[in-house]
């Protein structure tokens, strides 16, 4: 009996020591050999090790090594300097035992988020073809670009896992991320030449309350709050942030970009407000000053449930860019379809979203962003002459009828108009329309646009009047 008792505890002793022996650092998935570090900033590394422990972290661009202590239940936490971009690069860990991270990149970091146009993957969804996607996966096997894809998943609490990896471009992994997000990081690695991390977390079908927490929906009344025995939904308020946005707080990011809105042209009037709430909300936790917050104004399509709603969506997102600190909006009136809520010409949104982040972000001054924006009605003679900011250079429609202007008189009854480009004015008349008095702009579900600056960028929907 004493002999079985002293092999017991030898071997329980023996287990021990292996244990401890393979004891390692562990780090949150998005922290991992083959990731992008934010360059030249103060990034956050974090995770856990043995109670009371002493850690440290070599990191190989300067060969500094820091030194830590983990807390009582083994978290750790540690704010380190980058430099300007380059690599791969190494990180070691080491809490007794080591953990050597490698073919770390030094670069750019966007997170990329919203619903199913967002979350559309190069290879497209069924029946719904992303276009030229096999030309962009021809050219996907890009050394200088890193993924990181987000599972779709929904939690009532906060959550700090995830089950995602950073990934190399080629085409298997491209064909499964976001289209969008894709092309934009693979946009700004051309041009900044510089390595450039995307972060995918994108839903398709949610509403933007499920990207936010209670609290920071505060004042908002146009939603519904579960009861607490209630099944999630993945439109509950919270339960998206929860479990695809808090697992990746702290991670040094440059900017996030933006395609979500369909689901809220039930509730459009408080979507602006809305955005801005998330926008700081999301801000405030990553405590990284108003970081760049680029974002789509959808697209026109014929919807079937509530006829003509997304019009005052097109509105709410457009006031949104005063809201939100540091934000622009790309507009798409001209890239939708009527078949399908998702478009296929993803390409087009995503340099529309880069020009904002290269002028804007990183100074290169002479691209354009923003295309003619609504300034000013006149009517003479029986004609509404339209003035415009946002034009140095002109309008044009690319030798094609302007298409989708609408004309009133004070009877509040719209005639489809005919307009032209006259000048840096467009004149809209209808000979139905006496003395006009309300223009409109693309502003029907269905409506497209094909109004321009003569540097290519589409007005957005507008309407001179406020009925």
């Amino acid at each position: 009996m004493k002999l079985k008792l002293s092999i017991s505890v030898v071997l329980f002793t023996l287990f021990v020591r292996t244990d401890i022996l393979k004891a390692n650092v562990s780090l949150p998935a998005i922290i991992s050999s083959g990731m992008v570090l934010q360059q030249q900033t103060q990034v956050s590394l974090w995770g856990k090790a043995k109670a009371n422990t002493k850690v440290t972290i070599l990191t190989s661009w300067n060969q500094k090594l820091h030194t830590l202590s983990s807390s009582k239940d083994g978290s750790w936490r540690l704010s380190v300097l980058t430099p300007k971009a380059g690599g791969p690069y190494k990180i070691t860990f080491n809490d007794g035992s080591k953990l050597v991270l490698e073919d770390i990149l030094i670069g750019e970091v966007w997170l990329c988020s919203g619903q199913s146009n967002m979350e559309m993957p190069v290879k497209g969804f069924g029946n719904q073809p992303v276009l030229n996607s096999n030309d962009i996966l021809t050219e996907a096997e890009e050394p200088g670009v890193r993924l990181f894809r987000i599972e779709k998943k929904m939690s009532k609490t906060p959550q700090t896992e995830l089950n995602a990896k950073w990934e190399n471009t080629n085409a298997s992994t491209v064909k499964e991320f976001s289209a969008v997000g894709y092309q934009f990081a693979r946009i700004l690695q051309q041009r900044l030449k510089v390595p450039v991390g995307i972060i995918q977390s994108a839903y398709g079908g949610t509403d933007i309350e499920a990207w936010m927490d209670l609290k920071s929906l505060t004042g908002f009344n146009d939603f519904k709050i579960p009861a607490d025995t209630a099944k999630s939904t993945k439109n509950d308020p919270g339960v998206l942030f929860n479990a695809m946005i808090n697992p990746i707080i702290g991670y040094s990011i440059k900017g996030t970009i933006w395609y979500q809105g369909e689901n809220n042209r039930f509730n459009s009037h408080s979507y602006d407000k809305k955005m801005a709430a998330m926008v700081k909300f999301w801000r405030g936790l990553w405590a990284r000053g108003n970081w760049p917050f680029y974002y789509v104004q959808i697209a026109p399509n014929v919807y079937k449930d509530v006829a003509d709603s997304i019009p005052l969506l097109y509105e709410a997102q457009s006031r949104a860019m005063v809201l939100i600190p540091n934000s622009g909006m790309a507009v798409s009136v001209d890239a939708g379809s009527m078949k399908t809520i998702h478009p296929p010409d993803k390409t087009i949104i995503s340099k529309r979203l880069a020009y904002w982040a290269l002028n804007k972000t990183y100074g290169k001054t002479g691209i354009t962003y923003m295309g003619p924006v609504y300034k000013t009605l006149k009517v003479t003679g029986g004609k509404a002459i339209l003035g415009f900011d946002e034009i140095p250079n002109g309008l044009t429609a690319y030798d094609k009828p302007l298409i989708s202007f609408e004309i009133s008189g004070s009877d509040k009854v719209f005639y489809p108009a005919e307009a032209t480009i006259s000048g840096k004015t467009v004149v809209v008349q209808n000979d139905a329309v006496k003395s006009p008095v309300a223009v409109r702009y693309a502003f029907k579900d269905r409506f497209s646009g094909n109004l321009y600056n003569t540097e290519g960028i589409p007005a957005q929907p507008f309407r001179t009047d406020n009925w």
